[in-house]
């Protein structure tokens, strides 16, 4: 039990007094929160993915553990989230809500300081992290906005909307120079290491400040159905494909928290962005973010018993 409070004080508040400072600042200020999220998804967390992936020791083994367990994940995922909402008994927009909130995961502005303060920036353990997160973005990009946009402007459009994401070349220019050894000349190496060390606080005060904007106001029994499935399910069946790949060591430490984040807050930002009942998505945001520092904190502890 020590040890959980000291997981809890010692990693997760600090994420929480940033995303605090940041709520804050939305209160009175009324920042730009629009301006905010643009700054992180198309200069920050590009900058950050490909610092790291560039710097980082790559193998195709590690790349192919990472993206094998990822698509297997998401997959149960939807699958699960599929039968609950038929069991909710939700409609075509709600079930796409829905299932977007199961996910659709916050590996960027929260599983990344999570990672670096449990690993204490251990370049292998970012890595893996990295990784999900570039996966993630592009599986948001993509299927996320495919899923809503397709209705309004046809498949094909939808489904070539995320090559106008910056996210998935960071991810390939930083494997490939990383791949072929290619020098980056320091005009640009240093800017893009400021860039990449301004990520993580700036990205926690703008889920603080998206956080504050949030409005709620239709009923609780689909958001709860969502925080078990994320917050609980989720860290279960991430768990149960560690084991069945015999995945140990940080790799599985790694994986199973960055399973146990909370919902993302840009599947909140698309849904308004796209008047996909913005509402319900608002509210999973909220609460799910809120309880994910007793759930994550939990995963945590267990990981280290675990692995």
């Amino acid at each position: 039990m020590n040890e959980l409070f000291i997981i809890l004080k010692d990693i997760i508040l600090p994420v929480f007094v940033i995303i605090s400072v940041g709520f804050l600042m939305q209160r009175k200020f009324n920042l730009n929160v629009q301006t905010l999220a643009r700054l992180n998804i198309y200069y920050l967390v590009p900058g950050f993915i490909f610092v790291k992936l560039y710097t980082t020791k790559l193998s195709f083994s590690i790349f192919y553990s990472v993206i094998l367990f990822f698509v297997l994940y998401v997959l149960v995922l939807y699958l699960v989230s599929l039968i609950s909402s038929k069991i909710l008994k939700l409609k075509t927009g709600e079930k796409t809500a829905f299932t977007n909130s199961v996910l659709f995961y916050n590996s960027g502005n929260y599983g990344v300081p999570v990672n670096d303060l449990v690993f204490k920036s251990d370049p292998f353990a970012m890595s893996i992290q990295v990784l999900i997160l570039t996966f993630q973005n592009i599986f948001l990009f993509s299927y996320g906005i495919f899923t809503l946009q397709s209705v309004k402007i046809g498949k094909i459009k939808a489904m070539l909307a995320y090559f106008k994401m910056p996210v998935l070349y960071a991810m390939l220019l930083g494997i490939s120079l990383n791949i072929f050894h290619i020098p980056i000349p320091n005009f640009i190496w240093i800017p893009a290491n400021y860039t990449a060390d301004a990520m993580v606080a700036l990205a926690l005060l703008t889920l603080g400040a998206q956080v504050a904007t949030i409005k709620f106001k239709t009923g609780l029994s689909t958001v709860y159905a969502s925080l078990f499935l994320r917050l609980i399910l989720g860290p279960v069946l991430a768990l149960g494909l560690i084991l069945l790949f015999r995945i140990d060591g940080v790799m599985a430490q790694a994986l199973l928290i960055g399973a146990a984040m909370p919902t993302s807050v840009n599947s909140a930002v698309i849904a308004q962005e796209y008047d996909n009942h913005p509402e319900l998505a608002a509210q999973i945001v909220l609460f799910s973010t809120a309880l994910s520092a007793i759930t994550v904190s939990i995963v945590i502890f267990l990981s280290k018993i675990l692995f």
